[in-house]
C-alpha cells in the first residue's frame, strides 16, 4: 500500500502540469501499473470509488486555495535521522567488499592468465603426444582405404583431426567426412552396395581408431594436469572465500552481542556529552583485548574529539585515544592506547644489472589497533619478480582488512600465485605487532629468519616453510613472542644472506653483524647491515636487498 500511494503520487506529480486532470489521471495509471506488476492483474490496489472522491475533492478546491502541511503537522522531523551515520557505515562496508572483491579479482585474473598460458608450444606438444599415439594404433589397418591419409601426420588431414577432437572430444562420421572433403581428398564409391558397405567398415574403423587414440593420449596432456591441479585451488580459494564471508557474519552478531555489555557506560557518556553541547547520534563500545570505540557525531571538530577522548578515559577507566586511520567522516573510532611505541626504518636496493626490485614492503594498522609489517621476496629481479610480490603483499592486506583469518589468507595467496604459472613464487615474512598486548606473532612463508636484538644479544627465528606460489600444500609457519622494553626486530631477504658465502649457515654472519652493532638507531641499523652485505660482494649488489627495522619501547 506505501508503494502504491509513492508510485501513484509520483506518476500524479509528473502530469502535475497538465493541471487538476493530469494529477488525477496520474493517480490512476499509477495504481493500475503497480497493480498488474504486484499481482499480475489488474484489481486496484486503491479502490476507484477512493480516488474518484478524492478527485472530486480535488476539483472542487478553487486554485487560489493554498494548503501548506508544516501547519497541521509542524515541521519537526517524524523518523529518526542518521544520514552522516549510515553514510560512512556503507562507505566502511563498501571498502570492505572492495577488498573482497579486489582480491576475487586477483584470483580470478591468475585463471585468466592460466587459460593464456595454453599457447602454441603447449599445443604442438600435445598434438604430438596424439600423434604419437594415433601412430601407434593405425598399425594392423596397412589395407583401409584412409590409412595413408591418416598415417601423413604433417598432412591437413591429421591437423584438423586433431583441433575438432580438443574441442569436441570425440570425432563422428559426418565430421570425419567433411574434414576429408574440406582437405580435397573425397572418399568415393558409395554407389555400389558391395563397395559402400566395405567403405562404411573402413570408416568406422578410422573412428575408432581417432576416438580411442585421443582417450588414451588426453590423460598425457599438459594442461589436463594443469587444469587438475587448478580444480584443486578454486576449491580451496571458494572455500576460503566462504570462510571470510561467514567470520564478517559471525563478528556482526557477537558486535551485536557485545553492544550490550556497555548500556550503563553509553547512557554515562552520552549525558556527559550533552552537557557540553556536542552532538551525538550513536555511541558502540566493544572490548576483546582493549577498547574499540565508534562514535557517531553531527559534527566533528578537533576540540570536540579531545574531549570525549577525555570522557571515554574516565568512564572506562582506561587511556583512550583517537584512531586516525579509521575514522571515516563523522564517524569518529577510538581505542585503549598502546602500552608501547615502535621506531621503523628500512633501507633497500636493486640487483646491480635490474632496473626494478623484485622486493615489495607492506606497513599499515588493522583495525583493531594492531599494526602489519610485511616483506616479501619475488623469484629473481625486474618486472615480473616485482609483481608477484607485490601481488601478495596487496592480496594479504585486502584479505585480512576483509575479515579473513591469517592461515586462510596465505593458502588463497599460494593457490593464486601457483595458477599464474609453474615458475612463479613470492616468499611472505610478516609480523603482526600488537603494541597494547605486547605481542608478536610472526607468520613464515619461504621467508628469510627474524632477529630480535636486546643489547648484544640477538635470538633467531627461523622457518623452513616453502614460498607461497611453489606447492599446492603450504607448510605455514606461525610463531608468537612477548615484546621486551629496548628490543629490537630486524626483517630481510634472502639478497642479504646470500652475500656471504663463507659462512656454511648465512644467517650467522647478520646475527654477528648485529651484536657487534652499538646503535639502536633503526636506520642506521638498516643501512649498516645493507652496506656490508654490497661489501660481502666487492660492492655490487648481486641481488635485491631489503630490510626492515623495528625497536620497541614502553610508552
Amino acid at each position: 500500500m506505501v508503494a502504491a500511494y509513492a508510485i501513484s503520487g509520483m506518476i500524479a506529480g509528473i502530469l502535475n502540469k497538465f493541471g487538476k486532470i493530469g494529477v488525477i489521471i496520474g493517480f490512476c495509471f499509477g495504481n493500475i501499473v503497480l497493480a498488474y506488476v504486484s499481482n499480475g492483474y489488474t484489481v486496484e490496489l486503491i479502490h476507484f470509488k477512493e480516488i474518484l472522491i478524492a478527485s472530486i475533492g480535488l476539483l472542487a478546491v478553487p486554485k487560489s486555495v493554498q494548503i501548506n502541511i508544516e501547519e497541521f503537522i509542524g515541521n519537526s522531523k517524524l523518523l529518526p535521522i542518521f544520514p552522516e551515520r549510515a553514510l560512512n557505515k556503507s562507505r566502511e562496508t563498501a571498502d570492505r567488499l572492495n577488498n573482497v572483491s579486489e582480491t576475487i579479482q586477483e584470483m580470478a585474473n591468475s585463471y585468466k592468465t592460466e587459460q593464456e598460458q595454453v599457447d602454441v608450444q603447449q599445443i604442438k606438444s600435445n598434438k604430438e603426444i596424439f600423434i604419437t599415439e594415433l601412430l601407434d594404433n593405425l598399425k594392423g589397418y596397412e589395407d583401409n582405404i584412409l590409412y595413408e591419409d591418416m598415417s601423413k601426420v604433417d598432412g591437413p588431414i591429421v591437423d584438423e583431426i586433431f583441433k575438432l577432437v580438443i574441442d569436441k572430444q570425440e570425432i563422428k562420421r559426418k565430421e570425419l567426412l567433411e574434414i576429408f572433403a574440406k582437405c580435397n581428398s573425397y572418399i568415393v564409391g558409395f554407389e555400389d552396395k558391395k563397395i559402400s558397405n566395405y567403405l562404411e567398415d573402413n570408416i568406422m574403423q578410422m573412428i575408432r581408431v581417432i576416438n580411442m587414440s585421443y582417450k588414451i593420449s588426453k590423460s598425457n596432456f599438459v594442461w589436463q594436469k594443469r587444469f587438475e591441479e587448478n580444480k584443486k585451488n578454486i576449491e580451496t580459494q571458494l572455500q576460503g572465500v566462504s570462510k571470510a564471508i561467514s567470520n564478517i557474519a559471525e563478528n556482526i552478531e557477537k558486535d551485536i552481542k557485545k553492544e550490550e555489555q556497555y548500556n550503563n557506560e553509553k547512557r554515562q557518556i552520552l549525558e556527559l556529552l550533552k552537557q557540553k553541547e556536542i552532538e551525538i547520534q550513536e555511541i558502540s563500545i566493544q572490548k576483546e583485548d582493549r577498547f574499540l570505540i565508534e562514535v557517531y557525531m553531527q559534527n566533528s571538530n578537533n576540540t570536540d574529539i579531545e574531549y570525549i577522548e577525555k570522557i571515554l578515559t574516565d568512564i572506562l577507566k582506561e587511556n583512550i585515544v583517537v584512531n586516525q586511520e579509521a575514522s571515516i567522516g563523522t564517524r569518529i573510532n577510538f581505542l585503549s592506547d598502546d602500552k608501547y611505541v615502535m621506531a621503523v626504518g628500512n633501507t633497500e636496493t636493486t640487483k646491480n644489472d635490474s632496473n626494478i626490485s623484485g622486493d615489495s614492503t607492506l606497513s599499515i594498522r588493522l583495525k583493531d589497533g594492531k599494526y602489519l609489517i610485511a616483506l616479501s621476496d619475488g623469484m629473481g629481479s625486474g618486472q615480473e619478480a616485482k609483481q608477484s610480490s607485490n601481488k601478495a603483499l596487496k592480496m594479504l592486506e585486502n584479505l585480512l582488512l576483509s575479515g579473513f583469518d591469517k592461515k586462510t589468507s596465505i593458502e588463497l595467496i599460494n593457490s593464486s600465485l601457483i595458477n599464474q604459472n609453474e615458475e612463479i613464487f613470492a616468499t611472505l615474512d610478516i609480523a603482526i605487532i600488537d603494541l597494547y598486548k605486547g605481542n608478536i606473532e610472526f607468520i613464515k612463508s619461504g621467508a628469510c629468519p627474524t632477529y630480535i636484538k636486546k643489547g648484544n644479544k640477538v635470538q633467531i627465528i627461523k622457518s623452513d616453510s616453502l614460498p607461497a606460489g611453489i606447492i599446492n600444500s603450504n607448510n605455514l609457519q606461525t610463531f608468537d613472542r612477548d615484546i621486551s622494553v629496548g628490543e629490537i626486530m630486524i626483517m630481510c631477504t634472502d639478497g642479504i644472506l646470500d652475500s656471504n658465502i663463507e659462512y656454511k649457515n648465512k644467517e650467522l654472519w647478520v646475527k654477528y653483524l648485529l651484536e657487534d652493532i652499538e646503535t639502536t638507531n633503526t636506520r642506521k641499523i638498516a643501512d649498516l647491515i645493507l652496506n656490508e652485505a654490497i661489501d660481502n660482494c666487492y660492492g655490487i649488489a648481486k641481488d635485491d636487498m631489503s630490510v626492515i627495522v623495528c625497536k620497541f619501547l614502553e610508552k
